[in-house]
């Protein structure tokens, strides 16, 4: 094969890691177990999302003669009363049912089912939990050593990825993605706008919508939008995000342009099940923040390196950003962003969103100066 040929094949097919970790992704999202490699040790993992009777009794077969033991990260694990600075592998009972690990992994309200160890997670098993994460499924999974030789047509079938890989791939996600398509599209309000759409290394579709004709010379009124089903598109009087994205786009209307970055970041990183996860907990008395930790994740998953690469592709360094978040000025900063002013978007306070808004207020900084003095510190 000539050189230019290989050259061709590789530019095609992507380098080895990332085939390896995509196919992982996949299977995850098929509820199929894979099989994850570090040094020294060699693991078979299962996501909890989906979890059945038989899924469970049939990748305990497959592990025998080891039992699996779930694995948690170090927020779950201090949810339930571990104490803990990594991610976790519980021991399990033999006769433990879904019913009960699911409440391991995500319930409020648990009642310990664990014996024998409760120990860190190995660099195979805490891969497998960045993993789950990156395929939007709850960050748990089983997992179980497998037998040092062992060689049989059903190991063959299973998909393979080396814990290295996994955690170069995370890295270096957020530094690219493909510009797929665009187009310009009329909107209710009779101005147009160009639809810019660009998809990650994890398949999702991250959209720029540019309102009029920027001035990329000089600083641009952008809004940072992390999607929202419930509130975009729905009207949920639970969050603010719909009344944020109609707030603002009637600003760069009002001024003429600008962009919105429509960030496919749901739940604040969380994804779409495990938001209704987290809806669930907190109809149940926690806040939005307590929420998302106890079902393992941290408070606030996103990134906004994807963002900040997408503003230089369309040649936007600096911004006006329509913001109430301290931490979108902060990670657009610090991947190369230049924030010139932020303008607040106050939305109406409800008394189905006053809850959420003073958890946001309170607890993560953010500038919401139409709730009370007494919850929240004015901007």
């Amino acid at each position: 094969m000539s050189a230019a040929h290989s050259s061709a094949n590789s530019a095609l097919l992507g380098n080895a890691e990332c085939i390896s970790v995509s196919r992982a992704l996949s299977e995850l999202q098929a509820r199929r177990p894979i099989r994850i490699s570090a040094s020294g040790e060699s693991l078979l993992a299962l996501p909890i999302d989906g979890l059945d009777e038989q899924r469970l009794g049939d990748f305990a077969d497959l592990c025998s003669p080891n039992a699996p033991k779930l694995v948690v990260t170090q927020q779950r694990a201090r949810s339930i009363g571990t104490k803990a600075s990594t991610a976790m592998a519980l021991s399990l009972s033999p006769v433990v049912g879904v019913s009960t690990i699911f409440d391991l992994a995500a319930s409020a309200e648990n009642e310990g089912h664990f014996v024998g160890t409760v120990e860190a997670a190995s660099r195979a098993a805490t891969a497998a939990i960045r993993l789950a994460k990156l395929s939007r499924s709850l960050p748990a999974v089983l997992a179980a050593n497998v037998m040092p030789n062992r060689d049989d047509d059903l190991m063959d079938l299973i998909v393979t990825v080396e814990a290295d890989a996994v955690n170069r791939f995370a890295a270096d996600a957020t530094n690219a993605f493909a510009h797929v398509s665009e187009a310009t599209i009329p909107l209710a309000s009779g101005t147009e706008a160009r639809f810019v759409v660009f998809r990650d290394p994890l398949g999702a579709d991250q959209v720029a919508i540019i309102v009029g004709k920027p001035d990329f010379t000089q600083p641009v009124p952008v809004r940072l939008h992390s999607a929202c089903l419930t509130g975009d598109v729905f009207g949920s009087q639970r969050c603010d995000c719909g009344d944020q994205l109609r707030l603002a786009l009637a600003r760069l209307e009002s001024l003429g342009s600008g962009v919105i970055l429509y960030m496919a970041q749901e739940g604040r990183g969380i994804g779409l099940a495990n938001k209704m996860r987290a809806y669930r907990l907190q109809d149940s008395g926690l806040d939005t923040r307590d929420a998302n930790t106890t079902l393992g994740f941290e408070d606030d998953e996103r990134d906004y390196g994807v963002a900040a690469l997408m503003l230089r592709t369309l040649n936007c360094t600096r911004i006006v950003l329509l913001t109430n978040n301290p931490a979108k000025l902060d990670g657009l900063t610090k991947a190369g962003i230049e924030i010139t002013a932020r303008v607040a978007l106050q939305a109406p306070v409800t008394p189905h969103n006053r809850r959420y808004l003073t958890t946001k207020a309170v607890r993560s900084g953010h500038k919401i100066i139409n709730l009370k003095a007494s919850v929240c510190k004015k901007f």
